[in-house]
Parts: C-alpha cells; sequence; structure tokens
C-alpha cells in the first residue's frame, strides 16, 4: 500500500463487522441447517472460513452485506492448505465437535506474533473425555456420548480456546461450567447466538454456565448480525487523534472501547460520544506520552497495542508500552524506527521517546495490527511511505484503502 502525508482526516467513516466476531459464528453454523450472517466483513480470513464450510459440504452464498450458509456435512477434515493461511480455521474443530462429534483439523497459522499454542483447548477436550490424537500435523479429535466431567477451568484466559469450548459443548446435552473464560465481546455475540440455538448460557464473572438440549434438539434455521469491529473502530480513533478534522466514526459500540477511549484521552484527545454507536474526534496537536499495558478484555486490547505505538513515535515525552498477552508482538518496533521513530524494545516492554517527526519510507508489515501502524504512521510521515506484504492487512480491515481516501487521504493497493 502507498501511502502519501494527509493533511486531514474530514469526514464520517463506517465500521465493519467483526473479523472476530464473523469467524466463531461461520463455526458455529455446522450446528445448524441454515444460518444467515448480516453485517459481514469480506476479508480473507472471513473467505477463507468460507472456503473450510464449502470443503466440509456446505453451500455458500456471499451477496452483499451478508452470507447464507446451508446443507449438510459431507466431510470432517480440514487440510494443511487451508488451515495454514489463518489461525481462526481452529474454531472449525469446535464447530465440527458441536455438530457432529469428530473433527480432524491441521494445525493453524495466522499471524507470526510469538507462541500462540492450543494446549488450553487439547487439555478441555481430554478432560471432556474426548479421544485426541495428534497424527501426521493434524488433530483428531472424537467426542464421548456424554462428557466424563462437567466442570473445566483454564488455565490462562484464552478467547479461541474459550470459543471452542462453547461450540463443543453446544452438541453435548446437559449442563457445564467453564471458568477462568474469556469475556471479550466477540465471545459473548457467540454465547448470544447460542441461546438462539437453545442453548441456556449464564455469565458470572469469568464463569460460564452452559445448559445444552443436545445437538440433535437444536434449533435449525438461525440468522445473526455481526457486531461492530472494535479493533477497526480503535484505529480510526487513533488516526483521528492524528489527523481528525474532525472525523466522525459511526456504526461502532462505545461500550467495547473502554479502555481504548480512556488511554485516547490521557493522550490529550477528546472523544465525544454522539450516541452508543457514534464518536466524533479531532486532532490533538501533540499527543502525551502514555504508559500502555496489554490486557484481556475489559483492558487494554492487544490488537491495539501497534496503533497506539504509532501515535506515540509522535508523543511530548516517553512512553512505556508493555505487552502482556502475546511475547514477540513489537516486530514493527523496528519498521516504525526506519520512519525516524525512536522505539526501544526490552522483553516485553516497548519504550517509546517520541520524536518531531517521521519521514516517509519503504517498510514491511509483520502482522495485521502492525500493518495497520504502518499505514498510520504513513499519514502523518513526510513524503512517501510504501508499506509492503500489505496482505496482513488484508486479512482484518475490509476497504481500508478506499475509506481513507473518502476521508480525503491518498493511500492506494498496488
Amino acid at each position: 500500500m502507498r501511502v502519501r502525508r494527509c493533511d486531514g482526516l474530514k469526514g464520517e467513516v463506517r465500521v465493519s463487522g467483526a473479523k472476530n466476531a464473523a469467524l466463531p459464528l461461520l463455526a458455529a453454523s455446522l450446528l445448524v441447517e441454515r444460518f444467515e450472517l448480516e453485517n459481514f466483513p469480506v476479508l480473507l480470513d472471513t473467505l477463507y472460513a468460507l472456503r473450510i464450510l464449502e470443503l466440509l459440504g456446505r453451500e455458500v452464498e456471499l451477496l452483499p452485506g451478508r452470507v447464507s450458509v446451508k446443507g449438510g456435512i459431507s466431510s470432517v477434515r480440514i487440510p494443511y492448505e487451508i488451515s495454514s493461511l489463518f489461525r481462526g480455521s481452529l474454531l472449525f474443530l469446535g464447530g465440527l465437535l458441536g455438530a457432529v462429534g469428530r473433527a480432524e483439523v491441521a494445525h493453524p497459522g495466522g499471524c507470526a506474533i510469538g507462541s500462540r499454542p492450543i494446549d488450553q483447548h487439547l487439555k478441555f477436550l481430554s478432560h471432556i473425555g474426548a479421544e485426541v490424537e495428534l497424527e501426521g500435523g493434524f488433530v483428531k479429535v472424537k467426542l464421548p456420548p456424554e462428557p466424563k466431567a462437567r466442570a473445566f477451568t483454564f488455565d490462562l484466559i484464552t478467547v479461541t480456546g474459550t470459543e471452542n469450548a462453547l461450540l463443543t459443548l453446544a452438541g453435548l446435552r446437559g449442563e457445564f461450567e467453564l471458568h477462568n473464560a474469556a469475556l471479550e465481546p466477540e465471545v459473548l455475540d457467540l454465547v448470544e447466538f447460542l441461546k438462539k440455538l437453545g442453548l441456556e448460557v449464564e455469565v458470572k464473572g469469568r464463569s460460564f454456565l452452559v445448559r445444552s438440549p443436545g445437538r440433535e434438539n437444536l434449533k435449525r434455521e438461525v440468522s445473526h448480525r455481526t457486531i461492530p469491529d472494535r479493533i477497526e473502530a480503535g484505529t480510526f480513533l487513533v488516526a483521528g487523534a492524528l489527523l481528525g478534522e474532525p472525523l466522525t466514526v459511526k456504526g461502532l459500540e462505545v461500550s467495547h472501547l473502554g479502555a481504548v477511549l480512556e488511554k485516547l484521552r490521557e493522550a490529550g484527545a477528546e472523544p465525544e460520544v454522539l450516541s452508543p454507536s457514534e464518536v466524533r474526534i479531532r486532532r490533538v496537536e501533540r499527543p502525551r506520552a502514555l504508559e500502555v499495558q496489554t490486557a484481556p478484555y475489559p483492558g487494554f486490547p492487544t490488537d491495539m497495542q501497534a496503533q497506539f505505538m504509532a501515535m506515540l513515535t509522535l508523543a511530548d515525552g516517553v512512553s512505556l508500552i508493555v505487552e502482556n498477552i502475546f511475547e514477540n508482538r513489537f516486530q514493527h518496533a523496528l519498521e516504525l524506527a526506519r520512519l525516524g521513530a525512536s522505539v526501544e524494545v526490552r522483553g516485553k516492554t516497548a519504550i517509546v521517546r517520541g520524536v518531531e517527526r517521521l519521514k516517509g519510507a519503504p517498510v514491511n508489515a509483520t502482522d495485521l495490527r502492525a500493518s495497520a501502524a504502518l499505514v498510520l504512521a504513513g499519514l502523518v510521515a513526510e513524503g512517501e511511505t510504501v508499506v509492503g506484504k500489505i496482505g496482513h492487512l488484508l486479512r482484518g480491515y475490509e476497504d481500508l484503502d478506499g475509506k481513507l481516501r473518502r476521508l480525503g487521504c491518498d493511500a492506494e493497493l498496488f
């Protein structure tokens, strides 16, 4: 993507549906005969997920703003050629187990941002009595007729692990408790979808009490609407703090953005909440330095860390960013340095010393959110910035270059 210095972002931008909500919902579509999902984001990862559904025997129809899925399941095997393309493929393990009780999924791919093990997924499955076999790069699982245990506690908070457990339990009759579960909005959106199928789910703190009627008693036709993408919303809010003239971000969910809005205010921005789905923000002359620590929701999201680093490269003072979720998620620091940023990485902490200006240069995206950070930096850097390996960006942002152009900036894929 080629990005040139932007004088200001002016107008309105609408947030797309959340990729991280759409993926577990597509996996959950295996539980029903007919499924329609509105506010569907067309991204590389969601298109890969639709391809998986087709490989499993489902009929998929992609329409403007929505997707419909119907038909039966003719295969339980997801090959490496598709699972290696994105980590979200792992969610189809839970979807298949909930739907038919068996699955064979090649170990997934995704962003190279450190160790992202699946041990908690496998520990849960073994705990409930599933037959789990790791063979030839595949995870092969067969569920028992009834779970051998009725409660499980995750050793650490895992979003995909929680979602896979919920999908699996949807197919098993009876009551089950999940403890130390993830509470991200995307997880709770999956819970709302499962309730439509006939499950009862009580959320108490980080514990879920799940009651399922069993796969044979689930509702067969369901429609749902994807929640707004809080990370895309946060990315545009950071852009607004840098360049808003003003910028109005619409179609978001303010209640999902508490930690991001709080940190923007600490940086000197004044995001104005116009409604539960709309925020207006103006540029800050120079952001104030911050201390940011990533944490599970409702803490500051790891998926916004890179974008805030891009903003803080121009801050007045020294900022600290502590990454508590993933190791090796500061690869964008070296690329920002090519633009003139001053970032020192010490283990899980990045020390960002604000500079007066950035200057455009060729850079390479290292993961999805790093790519967004480099685009943001390119918008405020002097001259032209070319972001290579932009395929990462296409995995998680729908029409980002088009949205930026409509706001008055010069950004183009080539």
